[in-house]
């Protein structure tokens, strides 16, 4: 039997027990059938990755009682991706191959040439959940709400370095930046941003160049979708500077775990 893997809110301590939601009861009762003392996973983000077992709680409601620790908490990189939203499936799409990635943050962007007025948070924020359940993530990256680019730039942390990827073609190219980085760059807190399908302004491109640390980069000679720009900066920044150099993550399908959608 595959072990399913779930998040939770609760604290993690061997003996005790934590209640699962009504979604999550239902997938393990009604859809994956598992009965009394199965086998699961559980994470919070904060302590680690926990063996227990399912049990009833009346009718409907099921709970977890906690067995023992399985991995402990470890440290993550520090990356923000912040992105213009784009139409709903292709959101989605970031939103959990971003995780998988290893984001720390996700942060939706209003540029002026956004054409997505609305982000659900919450769906958003579902995505990542499940991603990180089937990915043996630790944690769950935060989804924070839409930020216009302006407010966003003057509240920036002097310390988070920004990796701006310019579809102007001004920057170098990723690799050749990134790979050239000294140590106390590589150990500092990051952030990609994006820019909307109908690139940035030449106004927001100058508020993004007066950063301080914020470096420019190319991402090749092909024009790329937004979401596409996204990942491929993120999937660079990990095999160059954050844990892809580090360990060999293993494929989707050697996984131990079973997905569980809520």
């Amino acid at each position: 039997m595959n072990v399913a893997r779930l998040f939770v809110e609760a604290g993690l301590a061997a003996g005790q027990e934590v209640s699962l939601d009504d979604a999550q009861a239902h997938y393990l009762r009604n859809v994956m059938r598992r009965p009394d003392g199965a086998p699961l996973l559980l994470f919070n983000g904060r302590d680690g990755e926990w063996r227990a077992s399912l049990s009833a709680r009346g009718k409907k409601g099921a709970a977890a009682e906690i067995v023992e620790c399985t991995r402990p908490q470890e440290a993550e990189p520090d990356v923000w991706l912040c992105f213009a939203p784009v139409k709903r499936a292709r959101i989605d799409y970031i939103a959990e191959k971003a995780t998988e990635l290893g984001a720390s943050v996700l942060q939706p962007v209003v540029t002026q040439h956004t054409a997505v007025e609305r982000v659900n948070v919450g769906r958003l924020r579902a995505n990542a959940v499940e991603a990180a359940e089937q990915t043996e993530r630790l944690t769950v990256p935060e989804v924070r709400e839409s930020i216009d680019l302006g407010r966003l730039l003057d509240g920036w942390p002097a310390e988070r370095r920004l990796l701006m990827c310019d579809e102007t073609g001004g920057g170098p190219p990723i690799a050749e930046v990134l790979a050239a980085l000294d140590n106390e760059s590589r150990l500092a807190p990051w952030a990609i941003v994006i820019g909307p399908e109908g690139g940035f302004a030449e106004a927001e491109l100058a508020a993004l160049r007066r950063i301080k640390n914020v470096t420019s980069v190319g991402l090749g000679p092909r024009i790329l979708r937004a979401d596409t720009a996204a990942l491929a900066a993120l999937a660079c920044w990990q095999a160059l500077v954050g844990d892809w150099r580090r360990s060999t993550p293993r494929l989707a399908a050697d996984y131990r775990t079973s997905k569980v959608t809520v």
